[in-house]
């Protein structure tokens, strides 16, 4: 099948709009839980989305989306209001809370899940889907649905973002100025779930959690500010949506959800090595230049003590004491800082090997770096040298 053949399909177009409406309430909510560092809340939610779908499919009498999502979202609310309440009247720990929230919830929706499969009916076939998600299955009519819960979430976040931001980042500052930080931690536990509601018919409650925490924590890697990493986690969200949906197009009998899932934890991998600011690979080359930076501050610093224990600023220090001193070579990191003017070769008994000394610049830099060290030792420079002092006077600089 070729991509235009892809593109035109109207299952696939359903499955690439429901997918992009995914990605953005997805990361525009679970931005707020990743910051919170609730990342256990949605997949405790995600499993407490699973009751309420077995309730709203008893309710209406069969798949209908509306009642399902309905039931979703209450049962998701109400264990996120459990899990609250154990916390604030209980010396549980949050984890703990949520711990049994997810496996109580999951339980009873696995008990009603058995028990709507066990009555008689086929219009409960395919209502296990709702675990893995059944992308495919997804309406025209179910995009209007999700469409409309997404618009909610975009407009309510919009509505209240300054509040939002001080409760993340600030609760007591926003406590001490009368804002309702519980009522909004209430709120945004709340949108979690309704996030999770979304994603049922695509990814399902089993594998929801990653689409909630993903793209976020995907967003964080590159982007420090909240304003720029809410926008950002909305279109991490929205590419692995729509490759996992064109890859499970393109392949043949492949699940849209896991696919979904599995192209966002690659833009995590990715983010994790790469991102400029948080990532590995920067994380290690910084580390690699400190270290490097560190040896070689501390042959300066070795040299310059050189030149004050022998009252010669110019003193010519062997490469093989230095070597020894160090426990290891310390040609290159000479050979940076004579790149960098610091120090010099000096021609000093050559039977004993090559030697090097301080130049002007080197010793100014090297002064200033111990007096930064210790600022309290006003003995370090009694026995600085004469700068007009010239001992071994064999020496190529200058």
């Amino acid at each position: 099948m070729s991509l235009f053949e892809i593109l035109t399909n109207y299952t696939v177009q359903n499955v690439v709009i429901g997918a992009v409406l995914l990605g953005c309430v997805s990361g525009l909510l679970g931005t707020f839980a990743v910051l919170r560092q609730q990342s256990l809340l949605g997949d405790t939610l995600a499993h407490a989305a699973l009751p309420g779908v077995c309730i709203g499919f008893l309710i209406a009498g069969g798949r209908h989306l509306g009642w399902i999502m309905a039931g979703a979202l209450a049962t998701g609310v109400i264990t996120a209001m459990f899990v609250v309440l154990v916390v604030k009247r209980s010396r549980l720990k949050t984890d703990a809370a949520l711990g049994i929230g997810l496996s109580v919830t999951f339980a009873a929706g696995v008990v009603l899940l058995t028990y709507i499969q066990g009555t008689a009916g086929a219009s409960q076939g395919g209502l296990d889907s709702f675990l893995f998600g059944q992308a495919a299955a997804t309406r025209r009519s179910d995009l209007w649905v999700m469409g409309a819960v997404t618009l909610a979430a975009l407009v309510l976040v919009l509505a209240c973002w300054k509040q939002f931001k001080l409760v993340v980042f600030d609760p007591l500052f926003a406590r001490s100025i009368g804002v309702p930080v519980v009522a909004l931690e209430v709120l945004l536990t709340a949108m979690i779930a309704l996030a999770v509601v979304v994603g049922l018919q695509m990814v399902g409650v089993v594998l929801m959690t990653a689409m909630v925490i993903a793209p976020a924590a995907a967003a964080r890697q590159w982007i420090g500010r909240l304003e720029h990493m809410v926008p950002l986690a909305m279109l991490m969200g929205v590419i692995a949506g729509v490759c996992g949906a064109l890859i499970s197009a393109w392949g043949n009998h492949l699940a849209t959800g896991p696919l979904v899932v599995l192209s966002a934890t690659v833009l995590v991998l990715i983010s994790l090595l790469a991102a400029p600011g948080r990532g590995i690979i920067r994380e290690r080359i910084d580390r690699w230049r400190a270290r490097r930076a560190l040896g070689q501050r501390q042959v300066l610093a070795t040299l310059y003590k050189l030149a004050i224990k022998h009252r010669d600023r110019y003193y010519p220090a062997e490469l093989g004491m230095l070597d020894s001193f160090f426990g290891l070579g310390t040609r290159r990191a000479l050979q940076r800082l004579e790149r960098q003017g610091l120090v010099a070769r000096v021609g000093h008994m050559r039977e004993e090997g090559p030697h090097w000394t301080l130049t002007d610049a080197g010793y100014d830099q090297a002064q200033r770096q111990a007096a930064f060290v210790t600022p309290e030792d006003g003995s370090r420079d009694r026995g600085s040298p004469d700068p007009s002092t010239r001992g071994h006077g064999t020496s190529e600089h200058g």
